[in-house]
């Protein structure tokens, strides 16, 4: 319908594929920046979620390991079981057309059928320009306010790993990191509508006064 499909989407829709159109099993593996989509998935199907830092750096290593069935991460980059575990666009692009062909389905529907298997999940993140000189005083903030309630949600745990990542009720979440290639802060957040996701990117970066 015109509306765009975040990275987040489509990798779900990827593991969607593998787990339920080509009835695959094995391990997921996911940056901490993307969706909660993929352990929903990983529980209704029965196959365990690995969760790392940001970069592919991170994620091959475990895929190898594990010998998963696919590893995404936020910017995009997804990779296969069979194939090289690196990031393909081509080859995810091919599959995403393959599971329209295979179920008959337009992406719109096949969104909807992932909503109604994990519930409804919206993304969003902000890229935010800071002078190098207040980093020490932006992380100095992130390591010290950690706020028990956000957009109305409970925070029920604390990530640090990659930045400060605030994992919610109903597994939404939201992120404050470094960039490491910019001088960049970004801001992630993903929640049960455009509103919800709205409030929690905004109430996130309250936590830092940018």
């Amino acid at each position: 319908h015109g509306i765009f499909l975040t990275t987040l989407q489509s990798f779900a829709l990827l593991c969607l594929y593998q787990l339920e159109v080509l009835q695959n099993r094995g391990p997921l593996v996911r940056s901490i920046t993307m969706t909660n989509m993929v352990d929903k998935l990983g529980a209704i199907y029965g196959v365990p979620v690995f969760d790392t830092p940001v970069g592919f750096k991170y994620l091959c290593p475990i895929m190898m390991k594990e010998n998963a069935l696919l590893a995404g991460e936020e910017s995009g980059g997804y990779a296969f079981r069979g194939n090289i575990p690196e990031r393909d666009g081509i080859l995810s692009g091919l599959m995403i057309l393959d599971m329209m062909v295979k179920t008959g389905k337009t992406l719109s529907e096949l969104i909807d059928i992932l909503t109604a298997k994990v519930g409804p999940h919206h993304y969003d993140r902000q890229d935010i320009r800071f002078s190098n000189t207040k980093r020490s005083s932006i992380e100095k903030k992130l390591t010290e306010k950690h706020p028990q309630n956000l957009a109305g949600k409970k925070v029920e745990q604390i990530d640090t790993r990659d930045g400060i990542r605030f994992v919610l009720e109903d597994g939404y979440w939201s992120l404050i990191r470094f960039s490491g290639t910019e001088p960049l802060l970004r801001v992630y957040a993903e929640a049960e509508s455009p509103e919800s996701v709205r409030k929690l990117l905004e109430e996130t970066r309250s936590i830092i006064g940018i």
